[in-house]
């Protein structure tokens, strides 16, 4: 009871004992405690996979003849030019912050526009690059937060949504091309906006207004009159959308009327009239959508983790699959001037992030980009198991296994994911091929109840107080590893980032005894005092998620199930992560509950790195980031771990 009056306190704010943090030798920018010096061995036999790279596609130019991406050759990913198919990267910004986003300027082939954060805060700003002088120039107000970057077919026109009205509700701005810094507000209104799609003549823009993974509005803008038209109201998601060719019609996906997020077409001359279905025989999630200047419509599809690629003939409605080299479509882009061409973004759990282009006639897949992995050998790489297993009132986990090649039993570590709206998907990780290859340890990672990629009821099983109900897939994972003759149950650690550090978190405090450490990397300690200290622009959002904490019976159901509130629970060794200006889930939910469980006299080990924000993105801190969690996992999966003994100790007594 001490205990948990303690934890209690600690979150309330009465008590803040100080930690004690030490920068780490040789890295003013990270501090740290409780952690022993990593050996030199660990980073060595690290470094060749911290070293694989990946190449992610921002932009096709007009004519498909270059690409954009974003690739790391020093500390941060930085924009890069690509002008033939396995041609020189040139790097065209060579800042020590990474770059998330940037875009071609239809004829302007001399201009382009990038967005970019400082320090991990996510208060991205939009910059033009001029690429005869090699100059960048800020195009917003250099404070508040920006996002969602599109560009007309045109290129006459750009948008983007922007915080800086009240800090809180994102806006759309609208800009013209010649003047890219003289911004108007198109959108002023409560809430989430974002734009989606520019007209092919420049003159309406497609809007979503976002409360949630499964509930937002689209509507059309007049860009002359200003004038907004409700296309897709009421509950239910919008997924993405882009006008047709001729401007009639706007494709949309959306879960109204269906299990699953199907694309639908909303004819714009009756948006009152029923969304039609394009391809009702799709029964997975449809994950994105474009549009050429012919009217092809290209789709992909999210079945079991996995993107199919279908389009759309223009001319009789006729739906072909078409095949990809991958197993994750990130971009999807038709070159502005082109109808015959697709740029994609493709990635597998054997192959990092890469560029390619899809011939639609011939199906011919062209690659770009052939991103490093460190100088190994691909072929030693390892392909998930796809398994379900049975959990409480009649669900069944969707999950992928990571096994070491070879017989007998291993331990295993358990990858909880984020979002929660996310969903585990065959996609490359040097630290998951790590663990895997070097440390001969499994790699699980469930898509638990409130996944993405399943369909909306799935999506919506924790929601809100439901939560509470959802977290019972936890024991059931860990009854399904102990079912499994070639996983040790006995040795098994949970590990995930932002959720999934809420996940490891809860696992450690609502059901001990099941694991024997965890590594929780930007999570929630205590959901009242996340929702109440995220950043004001995401609140509502996250209340849509979790439910409101000013509802005394929801706030009931959230402490209830909070970690912070129960960690005299945690009997085992705690690993914390932390980015200093994380704004989604801030550096006081880690510090608290790292003060929770060193009053219970637990062990904790806890890295915070001053220049990051919700997870690392620059090399050098992620390096070490990673070799601490290698050494920790490696001190806790050898030999009997703390649980097991703890276990065994309780049955003796």
């Amino acid at each position: 009871m001490h205990a948990f009056l303690l934890a209690c306190l600690v979150a309330a704010g009465a008590v803040a004992a100080p930690l004690d943090l030490a920068p780490v030798p040789g890295r003013p920018n990270l501090l740290q405690l409780g952690v022993p010096e990593v050996p030199p061995e660990v980073s060595a036999r690290l470094e060749q996979y911290e070293n694989a790279r990946a190449a992610v596609l921002r932009d096709v130019s007009p004519d498909g003849r270059a690409m954009l991406v974003t690739t790391r050759f020093g500390s941060t990913a930085q924009l890069h030019l690509v002008l033939a198919p396995l041609g020189m990267r040139e790097q065209l910004t060579f800042g020590d912050e990474p770059v998330s986003d940037a875009a071609f300027l239809p004829g302007r082939p001399e201009r382009l526009l990038y967005l970019q954060d400082k320090g991990g805060g996510e208060f991205f700003q939009l910059y033009g690059l001029d690429r005869r002088t090699g100059r960048s120039e800020l195009l917003t107000d250099g404070r508040s937060r920006h996002s969602d970057l599109v560009v007309s077919p045109d290129g006459r026109r750009l948008a983007y949504s922007g915080t800086g009205r009240n800090g809180k509700d994102a806006d759309v701005y609208v800009a013209e091309a010649d003047r890219p810094g003289a911004a108007r507000r198109v959108v002023e209104a409560e809430g989430s906006w974002s734009a989606l799609d520019f007209s092919r003549d420049g003159r309406r823009l497609l809007v979503r207004r976002y409360r949630a993974a499964s509930d937002a509005d689209l509507e059309l803008v007049d860009l002359a009159t200003g004038a907004r038209t409700p296309l897709l109201a009421g509950k239910g998601s919008v997924g993405g959308a882009a006008f047709s060719a001729d401007g009639r019609y706007a494709y949309a996906i959306t879960d109204r009327g269906a299990g699953h997020a199907a694309l639908v077409r909303v004819d714009l001359a009756q948006p009152e009239a029923a969304p039609r279905p394009v391809a009702p025989g799709v029964a997975w999630d449809v994950e994105q959508v474009v549009v050429a200047r012919d009217g092809t419509v290209a789709f992909t599809a999210d079945a079991d983790g996995v993107s199919l690629l279908h389009v759309v003939d223009p001319r009789t409605g006729r739906l072909r699959g078409v095949a990809l080299p991958g197993r994750g479509v990130a971009t999807l882009r038709f070159p502005s001037g082109r109808s015959d061409l697709l740029a994609v973004g493709l990635v597998s759990a054997t192959s990092p992030w890469d560029a390619w282009t899809v011939e639609l006639r011939g199906g011919k897949a062209v690659r770009w980009t052939r991103s490093e992995v460190g100088g190994l050998d691909p072929a030693g790489f390892v392909e998930p198991e796809r398994v379900r297993y049975p959990s409480a009132g009649g669900a069944e986990v969707p999950a992928l296994l990571y096994r070491p090649r070879g017989g007998g039993r291993v331990p295993v570590v358990v990858n909880w994911h984020g979002g929660p709206e996310s969903q585990h998907r065959p996609a490359f990780s040097p630290m998951v091929q790590f663990l895997v290859a070097e440390l001969g340890v499994a790699v699980l990672q469930p898509n638990v109840r409130g996944s993405a990629g399943y369909g909306k009821d799935w999506l919506a099983l924790d929601d809100g107080v439901r939560r509470e109900e959802a977290l019972k897939d936890v024991p059931a994972t860990f009854q399904f590893i102990a079912s499994r003759p070639d996983l040790d149950a006995s040795r098994a650690v949970v590990w995930g980032g932002s959720y999934g550090g809420y996940m490891v978190l809860a696992t450690l405090t609502l059901f001990p005894g099941l694991a024997s450490a965890g590594v929780d990397v930007v999570g929630i300690s205590s959901l009242p005092s996340f929702l109440e200290s995220t950043q004001a622009y995401r609140r509502d959002l996250r209340r849509a998620e979790y439910g409101d904490e000013r509802v005394p019976e929801v706030r009931a159901v959230q402490e209830r199930i909070s970690p912070l509130g129960r960690a005299g629970a945690i009997r085992v060794p705690l690993l914390v992560i932390q980015g200093a200006n994380d704004p989604r889930v801030p550096r006081s939910e880690a510090e608290q509950i790292v003060r929770a469980v060193r009053a219970n006299g637990q062990e904790v080990w806890y890295l915070v790195a001053l220049d990051e924000g919700h997870g690392f993105k620059k090399k050098e801190n992620r390096d070490h980031a990673d070799a601490v969690t290698v050494a920790f996992l490696q001190r806790m999966l050898a030999g009997a771990p703390p649980a097991a003994q703890q276990r065994g100790a309780a049955s003796a007594r």
